[in-house]
């Protein structure tokens, strides 16, 4: 009776420790799976973003950090939806973009004041975090050929505005809407109406102002066809843009689960000045280089990953 007891007994602590081994797997598992969540990285739907949103990508996996890549999403409302209804978790945004675009407050040339501005009510508002913005400032211009320009005699927006019934723009089909876009120019130049605007997909904009279909095109100042061309951005003269440096735009939720994020893509920030993002885009626009060749071709060279 004893040596049955003893072995029931035994029996019942193994299985008991079995039991408890078993919860502690599906715990780890459980756990595991929750750190190995992927990070979403967005980009929108143009050169530079493919470039950049390539590069946050490379970063986190370099610090050991599972990325899921969801680029060329679209514009910039798209992206913002997109980050408040949790389909990303991060994606490279313009500080110019955010003031007027997103949070529909008026203009500043002022960089630091508009990154704070973006800043706080990003948090406030939608719980987001701006990281560290890079020195750049791909500014919205308008660009025209410098024959085309010299020979209408127009140097500036304002000398633009005074021809446009005359003129032909060729742009991103957003730029019809946007704060910063025909509706700002509008309002700050004058109640003027164009020839014609032709949306295009934002990689044709170039090729249809060479080709002869428009006299303006819609650029950002970081743009490689800008110096490939030979072209002339029109002055700002009455001060309707504001600064647009490109920064990550996260969602809260992600850099709680992942801290790393932060100081991974915050040494990115100091290295993409102008001059750099002209050189890599036009890797992309003029040399027809994959974005992700070019994206860890500068990671590497600046040793940021292996």
């Amino acid at each position: 009776m004893d040596t049955k007891n003893s072995m029931s007994n035994h029996l019942r602590r193994m299985a008991a420790i079995f039991l408890l081994g078993m919860i502690a797997v599906f715990a780890l598992a459980a756990c595991g799976g929750a750190q190995a969540k992927p990070v979403r990285v967005g980009s929108k739907d143009f050169t530079e973003e493919f470039v950049v949103g390539n590069m946050y990508a490379l970063l986190l996996e370099e610090n050991g950090i599972a990325v899921e890549r969801k680029l060329n999403l679209g514009g910039t409302p798209v992206l913002q939806q997109a980050l408040v209804s949790d389909q990303v978790d991060l994606y490279p945004e313009y500080t110019g973009t955010g003031l007027l675009t997103v949070l529909k407050l008026p203009s500043s040339t002022n960089a630091r004041q508009v990154f704070n501005t973006v800043r706080d009510e990003y948090k406030k508002q939608f719980n987001l975090v701006w990281l560290d913005p890079a020195p750049m400032n791909n500014t919205q211009a308008l660009a025209m050929k410098r024959d085309v320009a010299a020979a209408r005699g127009i140097k500036t927006i304002s000398d633009m505005a005074a021809q446009a019934s005359e003129l032909t723009m060729i742009g991103p089909p957003e730029f019809e809407q946007r704060e910063d876009g025909l509706p700002g120019i509008s309002k700050a130049y004058g109640d003027f109406k164009l020839k014609a605007y032709i949306p295009v997909d934002p990689g044709l904009r170039y090729e249809g102002l060479v080709n002869g279909q428009a006299d303006i095109v819609v650029a950002f100042a970081t743009d490689g066809q800008i110096s490939a061309y030979e072209l002339v951005l029109l002055e700002d003269d009455k001060g309707l843009f504001p600064p647009y440096q490109i920064a990550p735009v996260v969602r809260q939720q992600a850099l709680d689960a992942n801290p790393k994020i932060a100081e991974a893509l915050n040494k990115l920030a100091p290295l993409l000045t102008d001059a750099t993002m002209q050189r890599l885009n036009n890797e992309v626009d003029g040399k027809k280089r994959e974005p992700a060749d070019v994206a860890k071709e500068f990671l590497k060279q600046n040793g940021l990953i292996k």
